[in-house]
């Protein structure tokens, strides 16, 4: 991803472009060692292989539509505080992508058929959140971190106990989101009115249900 520096339209587009290219089919890489590796390869029968294949699917898809929300909230963002704040955010969401899909393959599973959908109304959320001005952009990212963590808990709950390896990738995922919100909060997010909240509880409640079947 560009640093933030000033781009005319054209420009901005081929960035995103680039962007959607590569979290969508693209090899993501991490920056930092995946989590799961130093555990050991647990031993699943189907039903317990399907099951965290599919909350593993659920979370990938989640960091496609982290990747898509902040480039288009850093693509509109007007102070370039804010702009570094989303991109950051946006490379350490790379490193979950990477884990994620790792696990999947692990997993003998595969991502989302519909991350392409995702990504596109992702994108245009982030567009729309970063129009409204940098307090309400970093409002959006408080709020999916917050909704994103409280999932992540859940899977932690309902994952197999013996896949420790998935385990562990969510634990590390879970304290990132976590500071991603509080770091958003601390430069200024305005605290977002209802019903917004609600609508992207929902939204994200549908992701969920169809990416861990499809």
């Amino acid at each position: 991803m560009n640093a933030c520096r000033h781009l005319d339209p054209l420009d901005r587009l081929l960035d995103a472009a680039q962007n959607a290219l590569s979290t969508l089919l693209g090899s993501p890489r991490a920056t930092r060692p995946n989590p799961g590796q130093s555990e050991p390869e647990p031993v699943l029968d189907d039903r317990q292989r399907q099951h965290a294949a599919g909350l593993m699917r659920i979370n990938h898809t989640g960091e496609v539509c982290a990747q898509a929300l902040y480039v288009g909230q850093a693509a509109v963002a007007r102070d370039a505080a804010t702009c570094a704040h989303l991109l950051q955010a946006a490379q350490e969401e790379t490193d979950h992508l990477a884990w994620c899909a790792d696990r999947l393959r692990e997993l003998h599973s595969r991502p989302s058929l519909l991350n392409p959908l995702w990504y596109a109304g992702s994108f245009a959320i982030g567009v729309a959140a970063g129009l409204r001005g940098d307090g309400w952009n970093l409002g959006f990212v408080v709020e999916t971190e917050r909704q994103v963590e409280a999932h992540l808990a859940e899977h932690l709950q309902t994952l197999p106990p013996a896949d420790t390896r998935s385990r562990a990738i969510l634990a590390v995922m879970k304290d990132d989101e976590a500071r991603h919100a509080d770091n958003a909060r601390a430069a200024g997010a305005r605290r977002l009115p209802m019903p917004i909240p609600a609508l992207m509880a929902g939204m994200s409640k549908v992701m969920k249900a169809v990416a861990y079947r499809i």
